[in-house]
């Protein structure tokens, strides 16, 4: 049978009437102080409820996990309370919203930490990348990221207990599950390359140790909400802050054999064809054997992410590639894109000058199809 972007298909605990995702999107605008969201995220959302599944921008589990400014949290009751709002707009539109919890590691600056120490990896490594931080002014600029401080035991077993307390008040905010980003450079990505992961005990050394924090997170969320409404979040082979490992295929092939057992929600890859936001014409072509072997390893609903539009993305649906296709920023310019997806309609281009952070410009003032 072939399969179109607008078949419906069963996603964990709900069923989806399309296939065009919209990918998670850091945007910088929660509410201050707190990192609430306000007004004008709930609009953001309702727009763009005509999404099969709306994942929501990355949320941090913590304070500790913060890492840009002005990043929405969710380990607060206010926090809730504001992503209540967000739900409750986009359940008023027929629309399904799961919440990608986060915690960037050694993406961050002491700014942004409890008493301002230092942020927290796997390993103290020099950190190749920038932050988004406030200066003296109050206006967000790219700032240098510090060399982190490695986790003790202790400290893992702490994340692990916040990401199972975030899933908790997801919930809690009306979310319909959660996605858990182990991708893109950030703690859990930290810890499964052999780049940033230089730990000699159960942690590291090993792609099944480096495994191990995402597995203890991924089973303790699932505990918590049930395995039907959780997502995971990979990002094989990819760049981006430094990350790189000795044996890709091992160390992902083993994660995917262990996620096909949880009977998750779905599983969310992102192709190496994009290096944070922008496109990446040299990746390795490798990536093209990594897909099948992880595609045949997962026997749950796939969903794949980078660079799409609606040319590629009915090939890999028709190719069995994927189940479904995440879109990223042309959702940021079509708050309707299944819609122009559908009618082959011209889309808007949006500004990436205004991506991260400021005000309704560039956020909720993108026209729809009249």
């Amino acid at each position: 049978m072939t399969i179109s972007l607008f078949d419906p298909i069963q996603v964990g605990a709900i069923r989806l009437a399309h296939r065009v995702v919209m990918a998670p999107l850091t945007r910088s605008r929660a509410g201050q102080p707190g990192n609430v969201p306000t007004a004008m995220n709930v609009e953001y959302y309702r727009q763009r409820a005509g999404a099969a599944l709306i994942i929501t921008e990355a949320t941090q589990i913590s304070q500790q996990g913060q890492g840009y400014a002005w990043t929405p949290g969710i380990h607060s009751e206010e926090q809730i309370a504001g992503w209540r709002a967000v739900s409750d707009a986009v359940h008023a539109q027929s629309g399904n919203i799961f919440m990608q919890l986060w915690h960037v590691g050694r993406v961050s600056h002491p700014s942004f930490q409890p008493g301002g120490a230092l942020p927290v990896a796997p390993s103290a490594l020099p950190v190749p990348g920038k932050t988004f931080i406030v200066d003296a002014q109050g206006n967000g600029v790219w700032g240098d990221v510090p060399t982190p401080q490695a986790l003790s035991l202790s400290g893992i077993h702490s994340i692990v207990e916040d990401y199972r307390r975030a899933a908790r008040n997801a919930i809690a905010a009306g979310m319909d599950g959660v996605e858990i980003h182990a991708g893109n450079g950030y703690l859990l990505d930290q810890f499964i390359n052999s780049n940033s992961n230089h730990r000699r005990d159960r942690y590291g050394a090993t792609s099944e140790n480096r495994a191990r924090l995402l597995l203890e997170v991924v089973d303790a969320v699932c505990a918590e909400i049930g395995a039907d409404r959780v997502g995971v979040r990979l990002t094989p082979m990819g760049r981006f802050m430094g990350m790189g490992d000795e044996s890709p295929q091992a160390t992902f092939g083993y994660i995917v054999k262990q996620l096909d057992t949880r009977s998750l929600a779905y599983l969310h890859l992102v192709e190496p064809a994009m290096v944070g936001t922008e496109r990446d014409e040299n990746y390795d072509p490798a990536w093209d054997k990594m897909i099948h072997l992880l595609r045949a390893t997962y026997s749950g609903v796939l969903m794949l992410a980078g660079g799409y539009d609606r040319k590629t993305a009915e090939q890999a649906l028709k190719s069995g590639r994927a189940d479904i296709i995440a879109f990223g920023r042309p959702f940021i310019g079509n708050p309707d894109l299944p819609e122009r997806l559908r009618r082959n309609a011209a889309l808007n281009i949006p500004d990436s000058n205004l991506f991260f952070g400021g005000t309704a410009a560039g956020y909720i003032d993108y026209p729809a199809l009249s």
